[in-house]
Order: C-alpha cells, then sequence, then structure tokens
C-alpha cells in the first residue's frame, strides 16, 4: 500500500465495501478514522455491521446520513480532519432508474453538505468516489479522463457527473484540494451482493440458476479492490499543487459477461444454469479504463488479473460466508 503521513480522516461510507478496505489501510498506516456511514438497507445492514465490526476499537463510526446537514456541522466541529474521503452514495444504476429523488438528493445535496463543511473549516484535501458510469455510451475505448462525456445515461451516472463538477467548482471558488477517482466495476471480498460477481457466485454454488441479461457481449473493466485501494491512496499521496484532478481506477483489460460466467464457473468448479434476460436499460455496453495519467501521476498499476480475483473471492465466500449460511 502507498504510505502516507499519519493523519485524522473522515471515511463517508466506511461501512461499506470500498470503504471498509480503505479504512483498513488507513488505520494500518497508523491514520486516526472517523466513519459516517448510515447503513441504509440498499443491501442487508447486517453485512455492514459485520464490517464495522472488524474495525471496532480503531475507528469512531458516527451513524447517520450525509443529508443531515447539521450531522455533517456537529462531525466537522468535533474533529481537526486533515482530509475527506467520500465514498458514501446511493449506488447502482438500475435502482437509480426506480428511484431517481433518492440518488439525486443523497449524491448532490449529500455531497455539497461535505464540500460546505470542508470549506468552513479548513479541511483542504478531499477525494470523492466517482464512477466509470459517467462516461455512458463513450463509443472511444479505452476510456480516458479527456474524453468528452455528453451522454450519461442513468440518474446514478448523472449525480456522479454532477459531484465531480461540484469538486471542480470548490477546488476554483474555494481552494480545496479536490481529486475525483472514477471507479470502473470494483469486486473483492464483501463486495455488495448485488454485484454480478457477488451473484454469480452465490448462486453457481447452490446449484441455482444466474441471470443473465442480453447476450453476454457486454464488457466490464473489472478492478480488485485491493488496486482501487491502492489507488486511493496513492491520490491522497499525490504531492502536485493541482487542486484538481480526474484519475481513471481501473483494471485497464475488459471481461465479457460470457467470459465472467466462465471465470466463476471455473472457481467454484461447477457449470452455471443460465437464465436469459432482456437487456437492462441504463446499462453501458462496455467499459474500459485507460489507466496512462493514474500509471504516470499516481504510480498507480493495477496488479490482480480479473481470474485471479475472481479465484481469491470464490475461496473468500467459500470460507466465510458459506459456514455463516450453514
Amino acid at each position: 500500500m502507498n504510505s502516507i503521513v499519519p493523519k485524522k480522516y473522515l471515511v463517508t461510507g466506511g461501512a461499506g465495501f470500498i470503504g471498509s478496505h480503505l479504512c483498513e489501510a488507513l488505520v494500518a498506516a497508523g491514520n486516526a478514522v472517523v466513519i459516517i456511514d448510515d447503513l441504509n438497507d440498499y443491501y442487508d445492514p447486517v453485512i455492514k455491521e459485520a464490517n464495522l465490526a472488524a474495525l471496532a476499537g480503531r475507528v469512531e463510526v458516527v451513524r447517520g446520513d450525509i443529508r443531515d446537514d447539521e450531522l455533517i456541522k456537529r462531525t466537522f466541529a468535533a474533529h481537526r480532519f486533515d482530509g475527506v474521503f467520500h465514498l458514501a452514495a446511493r449506488a447502482g444504476v438500475r435502482p437509480s432508474i426506480a428511484d431517481p429523488r433518492l440518488y439525486f438528493s443523497t449524491n448532490m445535496d449529500g455531497t455539497l453538505n461535505l464540500l460546505e463543511a470542508c470549506r468552513h473549516t479548513g479541511v483542504r484535501d478531499f477525494i470523492f468516489a466517482s464512477s466509470s458510469s459517467v462516461y455512458g455510451v463513450n463509443t472511444k475505448v479505452p476510456f480516458a479522463e479527456t474524453d468528452l462525456i455528453h451522454r450519461t445515461i442513468s440518474p446514478y451516472a448523472a449525480t456522479k457527473l454532477a459531484g465531480e463538477q461540484m469538486c471542480s467548482n470548490y477546488a476554483h471558488l474555494f481552494g480545496l484540494r479536490c481529486m475525483c477517482l472514477r471507479f470502473f466495476t470494483v469486486y473483492g471480498p464483501r463486495q455488495r451482493p448485488d454485484l454480478a460477481i457477488s451473484k454469480f457466485t452465490a448462486a453457481i454454488l447452490a446449484g441455482k440458476p444466474i441471470d443473465r441479461y442480453g447476450d453476454g457481449s457486454t464488457s466490464r473493466d473489472y478492478t480488485y479492490v485491493e488496486d482501487i485501494v491502492r489507488g486511493i491512496l496513492a491520490a491522497a499521496a499525490y504531492t502536485e499543487k493541482s487542486s484538481f484532478e480526474i484519475f481513471n481506477l481501473g483494471g485497464s483489460a475488459t471481461t465479457t459477461l460470457n467470459g465472467l460466467v466462465s471465470l466463476v464457473e471455473a472457481a467454484t468448479g461447477k457449470t452455471a444454469i443460465v437464465h436469459v434476460l432482456p437487456d437492462q436499460p441504463g446499462d453501458v455496453p462496455q467499459t474500459y479504463a485507460d489507466v496512462g495519467k493514474a500509471e504516470k501521476l499516481l504510480g498507480y498499476r493495477p496488479q490482480t488479473a480479473i481470474r485471479d480475483g475472481v479465484a481469491k473471492y470464490v475461496e473468500w465466500y467459500r470460507r466465510t460466508v458459506l459456514p455463516a449460511r450453514s
């Protein structure tokens, strides 16, 4: 992991998948960490409670919603943060289509509350978790940070692009140092149960059908969570004077949906029963990260190939999840 000078950090969404891994890395490096998380029911809160239990005694936890401006103000008044890692958000493309108001209020109002708190308390470092979804139906591959973005196709993607623009405003107007990180399909131990690798692994091991949307030709740039955390820490340690940057953090390779099913089959040693469904609205046909900028400026290099990462995930699932369910 990249080393950074021990400081006190706020991690929003620290009870979640990526957030809990980031908190582990931060405290392992000697940092003090405060988590804000509302442990909402987007997926089973028991999973997030278990993530917090693993961090017990090493972090301070504030349970609440980032839309609660008074809560944010109280938290910033009670601590002198050196920086904010803003990972909290309503996630997922398909649910955002069903409930766009929730996504806009959480992802935009919540981000504004945090930026305002940083502005008024003198916190200068703000790391924002964005998404490859902002590229929408971009036909140029691989996707680069300089690509023109003019057609997001889900409310979730729109909120992430708006968050980047809010960061740009606050960097320009108020001197915040904002790093916006576009994550490409993160996976690994503790990942959300609604994500493809989680769902496929659970269903295949249980002998149940998996849902495959479309003909299986859509492709994603899957990125192992340890690689993402390394990239986040590298962004935090970035010492150049630039006040605003956008970085792709991806695996810099693509895997089709059919290919992913085959990898999970190989890792589990079982054959999938595939239930074919129509394409889902809001899903982009492909994602593929150009990580050249992150490599040059952050020293970021993804280290876990998808085949190895899927095997690691399945091994973790068998060791951790299956015994808890038996």
